[in-house]
């Protein structure tokens, strides 16, 4: 009986091949390696730079990209007919420039077009991109001259004061939410008694502005039971005795928020409240027949907590809508050039800056926001002691 055998015949050629790519493929792994480790921190790759990559992603290809793997992710997909282009992708990717929205090429190619970079996380009722916040600083000239103001419109009228009762909860005495004002002078032009409101960077006044709605918002949070800290110090004057510009306002804000912060420990909640440039059309809303200047939440995308300080946003932002609708803008996060891009958010997980209104926004409709800004926030604050309270 003849017995059968299998011969293996291995050719020489190939082999070396094998062995040569596979040799020449551990010496790239390991300058790959090598390069990467000895690249400075902050050019080395992170999770910051995967995120901000994965940012230039819409959520339909997320998705797409996820179903790939996992079908159930596909029914998920409002268009099923949805096909992943792998070119546009790999464009978008390598080039930041993202062909259905121009200001990603448009911002690098003309001068200031990059101040529109900010993001829409939530966009209220009638916002977008051509109607976004707008920060303008005063003229030299404006700082320089001191306007007379309409005290007289500002004073509340005796029929508009009411009697509150004693609030069903209070802090007993702890100030916990700290309000401030990076850009004190930011003013209204009902405020002012000029006859000239062409321009909005000269809304600005010493006594007369934004300050007002601060204390206005302080008076109704101390009604709800929520002890404030008011900050009275002059963060313009501050800036004007360095000699900054008044770009780095925050910067000469920083160190009295973090005084603050220091000398009272119950401090939970961070207000900065601001004023925008945007006209009347954009910044008013009518609700069940009354005038509300417009409120907008803006985070800094610089922040190192950035995260925390949206989920804060977006949760207010949403008690909003649901009992004054139209009243929030949305919440824009800004960041890159030509903003500061953290504005002090670091400090606290629990800061906020808020827009009250624009530069043609009145007393009467500001207070009102005030009054609706208490209203949101004193149900948010109880709400959240309630649940983060121990049990007896």
């Amino acid at each position: 009986m003849r017995r059968h055998g299998m011969v293996v015949t291995i050719n020489g050629t190939s082999l070396f091949k094998f062995s040569a790519g596979l040799f020449v493929g551990l010496i790239l792994v390991f300058l790959l390696t090598g390069m990467l480790t000895s690249l400075k921190p902050q050019y080395r790759p992170s999770s910051e730079s995967l995120n901000e990559i994965s940012r230039q992603l819409n959520g339909k290809t997320f998705l797409q990209l996820l179903s790939l793997e996992n079908h159930y992710f596909s029914q998920a997909l409002p268009d099923k007919s949805f096909e992943l282009e792998l070119s546009p992708l790999f464009f978008q990717l390598t080039t930041s420039i993202n062909p259905d929205d121009p200001r990603s090429l448009l911002g690098r190619e003309l001068p200031g077009f990059s101040l529109f970079d900010s993001r829409i996380l939530v966009a209220g009722e009638g916002t977008n991109y051509t109607n976004m916040p707008i920060e303008s600083a005063p003229p030299t000239e404006v700082l320089l001259e001191e306007r007379e103001a309409s005290i007289e419109s500002l004073q509340e009228r005796e029929e508009d004061k009411k009697i509150s009762p004693p609030p069903p909860m209070t802090t007993n005495g702890r100030k916990v939410v700290y309000i401030y004002h990076t850009h004190n002078t930011e003013s209204y032009f009902p405020f002012l008694k000029t006859d000239d409101t062409s321009d909005p960077a000269t809304a600005f006044h010493s006594t007369a502005n934004i300050t007002l709605v601060g204390k206005k918002l302080k008076e109704e949070l101390e009604e709800r039971g929520i002890g404030v800290h008011f900050e009275e110090k002059d963060i313009q004057s501050i800036l004007k005795k360095k000699g900054w510009n008044y770009w780095k306002s925050y910067d000469a804000s920083r160190p009295v928020v973090q005084s603050a912060l220091t000398q009272n420990r119950d401090i939970q909640y961070l207000i900065d409240i601001h004023r925008d440039s945007l006209r009347y059309e954009n910044t008013t809303v009518t609700i069940n027949g009354k005038k509300y200047a417009k409120v907008v939440f803006i985070v800094g995308g610089n922040s190192p907590i950035v995260d925390k300080n949206t989920k804060l946003a977006l949760q207010l932002h949403d008690l909003f809508d649901k009992k004054y609708p139209g009243l929030s803008r949305g919440v824009i996060e800004k960041k890159g050039e030509g903003v500061n891009g953290v504005y002090n958010q670091d400090l606290s997980e629990n800061s906020m800056l808020i827009e009250f209104g624009g530069v043609d926004n009145n007393m009467e409709e500001l207070s009102r926001t005030a009054e609706a800004v208490a209203d949101i926030f004193s149900e948010f604050y109880w709400q959240a002691e309630k649940v983060n309270a121990s049990p007896e």
